[in-house]
């Protein structure tokens, strides 16, 4: 039995980017019965044309959508692919360090923050992020321990404010991407509108290595892929 069976209906914020990961976890929390919330940020990323994805998604879930604008934090970033146009985005499959390449430092911590301030505003029960098992061995925000560290540090820092039982959900944290890309079949996600590109072209260039990784994800989870890649080598 799923939450969308059960009463009453709880509401979360979703940090949310418009990307295959984020857009899965909206859709999946829709059919556990949870009032969505989807939370945009522009924080100067490259990419920012994901954001326009995140607007369709959050229409077609009838969901609320906030969009937050940080870009000046991006400027003060040096040394990262996402917002530092000196850097090149890598291509190719992901090592260690080319993946080091793209971390921007205390995003999803920065994020969950604001969407931990939304939530406890709107007495929200939840936050939720779709960090996943292939990020830990270089974001460190998107490991295990930092779920839990960061859920102790909302108890501590909204004591007498947060809802009962508040909950920071990232379902995803031991799911590879090819698992996302199989429940994301089976709730409905639209794939094609989702964006993972960190290039932030006119489509998804098809080299970079969240390209690599999101075309790898579709062969791995046995399901085809929708997405129209300047580089035509899909498979």
């Amino acid at each position: 039995m799923t939450r969308a069976d059960q009463a009453p209906r709880r509401d979360v914020v979703v940090v949310a980017s418009g990307g295959l990961d984020s857009t899965t976890l909206a859709y999946w929390l829709g059919t556990e019965g949870w009032n969505l919330t989807l939370l945009g940020v522009d924080y100067g990323q490259r990419h920012c044309t994901e954001l326009s994805f995140l607007k369709r998604t959050a229409a077609v879930l009838k969901a609320p959508y906030v969009q937050l604008e940080i870009s000046d934090f991006g400027k003060r970033l040096a040394g990262t692919a996402l917002t530092d146009e000196r850097v090149d985005v890598p291509a190719g499959t992901y090592t260690d360090p080319s993946m080091k390449v793209t971390v921007v430092p205390h995003r999803n911590a920065l994020l969950l923050d604001l969407a931990v301030g939304v939530a406890v505003s709107t007495r929200a029960e939840a936050v939720a992020f779709g960090a996943h098992s292939g990020d830990h061995p270089i974001y460190p925000d998107c490991r295990p321990e930092f779920v839990k560290a960061y859920a102790q540090m909302v108890a501590v820092s909204n004591e007498g404010f947060l809802a009962d039982g508040f909950e920071v959900l990232a379902p995803f944290l031991n799911w590879t991407k090819a698992d996302i890309v199989r429940l994301g079949a089976e709730v409905g996600v639209p794939f094609s509108d989702t964006w993972s590109c960190y290039r932030g072209g006119p489509r998804h260039c098809g080299e970079c290595g969240t390209c690599t990784e999101r075309k790898e994800a579709f062969v791995l989870a046995g399901v085809g892929d929708p997405t129209e890649y300047i580089d035509s080598g899909q498979d």
